[in-house]
């Protein structure tokens, strides 16, 4: 289950995630990792190729979650991890956002796909069937996990959106690293039956000025966080 967490604010858009993951699944850290996509920097799943999170040189971010009890591929769905980079072939998060929620989301397992950029952010619902659920999000502070935005009945979410809407930005990344139990709530997840939080970013999506990116390679209490290099 991962997380992301998003402020909305007059000054742009500031976001932390976690990536939790099984352990055995390799990957690499964001890069121009697809030469037929200019421009876009994000992580590469190796497994099926495509991303859980990136930005695009127009300053748009998108991610990717699973929904409950939907961890790994499925016979006849495609990889949710295309829907990133889809996304960032546009150049606003509302235009991307518009045209994500005209997809047929009966092609893929149950995803929530978050897409924001210096203006704002949007959150899309894929639940196998019909178009994905738009919702534009509003200023303040946004937990999503493997649910809806904000849903206190996640323990997760329950347990950690109090401590990120009351820490200031420049805190999240020590939030992030926080594996304190119970596991069940835990953020950041020890190598447990193989899965674990496997990276971590923190992410800034400034009205005035360039957008930064740094990335943690592995649990946030124990890599350090460094900065991608936003350039292709």
């Amino acid at each position: 289950m991962c997380s992301i967490i998003l402020r909305l604010t007059p000054a742009g858009v500031f976001i932390a995630a976690n990536r939790d993951e099984l352990v055995r699944r390799p990957w690499a850290p964001p890069a121009a990792h697809w030469p037929e996509h200019p421009g876009i920097i994000a992580g590469l799943d190796k497994t099926a190729g495509g991303t859980w999170m990136g930005l695009n040189a127009h300053g748009v971010m998108a991610a990717i979650l699973n929904r409950h009890g939907t961890l790994g591929p499925a016979p006849g769905k495609l990889s949710r991890g295309e829907l990133p980079l889809m996304a960032l072939q546009h150049t606003t998060a509302a235009q991307a956002a518009s045209v994500m929620a005209k997809l047929d989301a009966g092609l893929y397992r149950s995803f929530n796909l978050v897409i924001a950029d210096k203006y704002g952010a949007f959150f899309l619902a894929g639940l196998e069937t019909g178009y994905p659920a738009l919702t534009r999000l509003t200023p303040g502070t946004w937990m999503i996990t493997s649910g809806e935005p904000n849903d206190r009945a996640l323990p997760r979410i329950a347990r950690y959106l109090p401590k990120f809407e009351a820490a200031a930005f420049e805190d999240w990344k020590s939030l992030l690293g926080d594996n304190a139990p119970p596991l069940d709530s835990a953020l950041n997840i020890p190598a447990t039956n193989g899965f674990a939080t496997v990276s971590a970013a923190i992410m800034t999506l400034p009205k005035t000025g360039t957008p930064t990116w740094d990335f943690c390679p592995g649990q946030p209490d124990q890599f350090k966080f460094e900065p991608v290099t936003l350039k292709t």
